[in-house]
C-alpha cells in the first residue's frame, strides 16, 4: 500500500478520528484488509471532495453487484496520467480495482489502483 497508507496513518495521529470524519471516511476502512475486484465500470461521479467510481461485479451466484470506491479530489488527478476524460470512455468497459475495503463489509471502498481495459494504469501511491 505504500506511502499513502502511511499518509492516511499520520493524519489520523494528528488530527483524531473525530476529526477526520467530517471531511476524510478513511476511518470507514480497514487498511490492513486490500482486495482486488474485475467487472464493469458503469459509472463516474466527478466531485469533490472525492471522486466516486463505482463497478459491476459479479458474485459467486452470476448476479451483479454495485461497488462504490472512494479515491481522490478531482484537482488530485490533475498532474496524474489519468483523468475525467479517462474515465468516461471506460464506461462500460471491463475494469480491475485494488482498495482497501469498508470496515463494515458493504461493497464499498477505497480505490488507490485502477487498470483500464487498455492497460491505462491510475494508482495512489
Amino acid at each position: 500500500m505504500g506511502r499513502w497508507l502511511v499518509a492516511v496513518v499520520a493524519c489520523l495521529g494528528v488530527f483524531g478520528t473525530d476529526s477526520l470524519r467530517a471531511h476524510h471516511s478513511a476511518v470507514l476502512f480497514d487498511l490492513s484488509k486490500t482486495i482486488t475486484v474485475s467487472g464493469t465500470l458503469t459509472h463516474v461521479d466527478w466531485r469533490n471532495p472525492h471522486v466516486a467510481v463505482f463497478v459491476e461485479v459479479k458474485d459467486e451466484a452470476d448476479r451483479g453487484v454495485t461497488w462504490e470506491f472512494e479515491t481522490g479530489a478531482p484537482s488530485w488527478f490533475r498532474g496524474g496520467n489519468v483523468g475525467k476524460a479517462d474515465f468516461e470512455k471506460a464506461i462500460g468497459q471491463p475494469v480491475r480495482v485494488d482498495a482497501v475495503w469498508a470496515k463494515d463489509g458493504t461493497p464499498y471502498g477505497y480505490l488507490y489502483k485502477i487498470i483500464f481495459a487498455d492497460g491505462h494504469t491510475m494508482e495512489l501511491r
